[in-house]
């Protein structure tokens, strides 16, 4: 089973943690925050376990007790995942692409269930994976389990952006920060898991402190449409020509879009296709953000470069139109570089 020493890089969090779990001290509601892949979701296991178990020492799960033992298995009657993709199981139209977490899944999956009595008898323990991707008013129905849940009841919602979630979520919950991991912490994780060193250390450079990005790139064969767009960038820098800069993030966003629909077919491909480009719109941000660093080029033309890829990202995330956003993306590139744009 997952225990808090098998947290990488979070010291910080995990001794929160733990203080408050030895002191019986945890809140009801806990929102772990932070980049994707630096582990939230982990904590958070290792975290029931804990709550879960039957003679937890020093703030951390025996491994021993029967409660251990059904964790350890992934069948502990009382320890439930809330994610996304339950929006198909309460679709009675059966097209749900599942691109948020839907009132029924709160009432259904969460709300109701923490209101029944426990199996095992310690408590019962929810985790809400993407908790910033709950609708507004799947947040409100959670409000009320959060306020007074029935018995022992934890409820921890892992979120990348806690400004998603409504104020009176965040109020009747306390956060934990979490950080990005060090490189050579994400490379030897990689290494560890069977990675060859160099495109691991390739993987952890562009992770931007993720692990679970890291694996994403070495999985998914991402190292190389990385590596052009950053290479496109070096080029910006050195005075070159925008080019084609859009669409080669399209293309490159297109390869990840393939590997996420063959894993799951009725993902949409339009939030898949947001996900992806939102990756390689952060290489492309933090290769300007090294050159800055390193004193390359012209410091104010790169500033300029990063502010209309914000932008850029700004628009994906309110879900403007794709396509207008790689557009304009590429017209401010054009403006930047001084050369003319035809309307």
């Amino acid at each position: 089973m997952i225990r808090f020493g098998d947290i990488l890089g979070q010291a910080d969090a995990v001794s929160r943690i733990q203080r408050a779990l030895a002191a019986d001290r945890l809140p009801h509601g806990m929102i772990f925050a932070g980049p994707s892949g630096v582990g939230k979701t982990t904590t958070a296991t290792a975290l029931a376990g804990a709550f879960l178990c039957e003679k937890p020492k020093n703030g951390d799960a025996c491994g021993k007790c029967a409660s251990c033992q059904a964790m350890a298995a992934g069948s502990h009657p009382d320890f439930h995942v809330i994610v996304k993709e339950m929006a198909r199981l309460h679709d009675r139209s059966g097209t749900s692409k599942a691109t948020q977490i839907s009132v029924d899944v709160v009432r259904y999956e969460l709300a109701d269930v923490a209101a029944r009595k426990t199996v095992l008898g310690r408590g019962k323990v929810f985790i809400v994976k993407q908790a910033d991707l709950m609708t507004v008013p799947a947040q409100n129905a959670l409000l009320k389990t959060l306020e007074e849940p029935a018995g022992r009841t934890l409820i921890v919602l892992i979120a990348t952006s806690v400004s998603d979630l409504l104020p009176t979520v965040r109020s009747r919950c306390q956060t934990i920060i979490f950080s990005p991991l060090e490189a050579d912490v994400v490379r030897d994780q990689l290494v560890r898991g069977g990675a060859d060193r160099v495109a691991a250390a390739e993987a952890a450079r562009l992770s931007d402190g993720s692990l679970g990005v890291a694996l994403q790139f070495l999985s998914d064969g991402l190292l190389q449409p990385a590596a052009a767009v950053g290479a496109s960038i070096d080029g910006l820098v050195d005075g070159g020509a925008v080019g084609d800069l859009a669409d080669l993030l399209r293309k490159s966003a297109e390869v990840q879009v393939e590997k996420t629909l063959a894993r799951d077919e009725l993902t949409s491909k339009d939030s898949a296709m947001r996900d992806a480009l939102t990756i390689f719109l952060g290489i492309a941000s933090r290769r300007l953000r090294q050159h800055l660093h390193e004193g390359d080029g012209d410091p104010d033309r790169s500033c300029e470069m990063i502010d209309a890829i914000a932008l850029a990202e700004k628009y994906l995330d309110a879900n403007v139109n794709i396509s207008l956003v790689l557009e304009q993306l590429g017209i401010g590139l054009l403006q930047i570089s001084g050369a003319k744009v035809s309307v």
